[in-house]
């Protein structure tokens, strides 16, 4: 390839904007990194799984067949940032509204891979109380009431001590990170 003379401005292209056939189209060309960015913020697949379906439900009314690729995807990554708000309003009571662009995101196969050696570092570190209502409530997949009875607490007991958990847990998987 020849080089290009710095003085010379870069030649530029249109790039076609495409249209997607239908919404299964939409769908198969979309869902595994809106999947993927989901797992990447809530770290367990079902978590995932739920949002991924929330912002393809959400998306379903307002969004047009007869958008542009482009368009398309911007408009599944607002939904995803707002699904998200929602999903941490609800577990955390804050927002938490960033989502990085998804080619800044890490190799997915390798954070998969990773989760459960973090997951467990992280759980380690976090005292009884907070590990075992963590590990009831996301790994297990229990509710909030059948959590606080296992472990003999009341249901407001259960959902501070989830708060509070899902607070250190981030605080120590940020140190871990740096």
């Amino acid at each position: 390839m020849a080089e290009r003379d710095p003085e010379t401005p870069p030649v530029l292209r249109v790039v076609p904007g495409g249209r997607y056939a239908d919404w299964e189209a939409i769908y198969r060309d979309n869902a595994t990194w809106v999947y993927r960015t989901m797992f990447a913020r809530v770290g367990n697949q079902a978590d995932a799984e739920d949002l991924t379906a929330e912002v393809f439900l959400a998306a379903l009314q307002p969004l047009r067949v007869s958008a542009s690729m482009p368009e398309v995807r911007a408009y599944l990554r607002a939904t995803a940032r707002t699904v998200l708000a929602a999903h941490w309003r609800a577990t955390l009571g804050r927002e938490v509204t960033a989502i990085e662009d998804i080619a800044a995101a890490p190799d997915s196969e390798e954070a998969i891979s990773m989760a459960p050696q973090r997951v467990h570092t992280v759980l380690r570190a976090l005292p009884d109380n907070y590990r075992r209502i963590l590990e009831l409530r996301f790994l297990e997949g229990r509710s909030i009431k059948d959590s606080a009875t296992e472990m003999g607490v009341s249901v407001a007991n259960a959902k501070v001590l989830q708060h509070r958990a899902l607070q250190l847990a981030a605080q120590i998987n940020g140190t871990d990170e740096q």
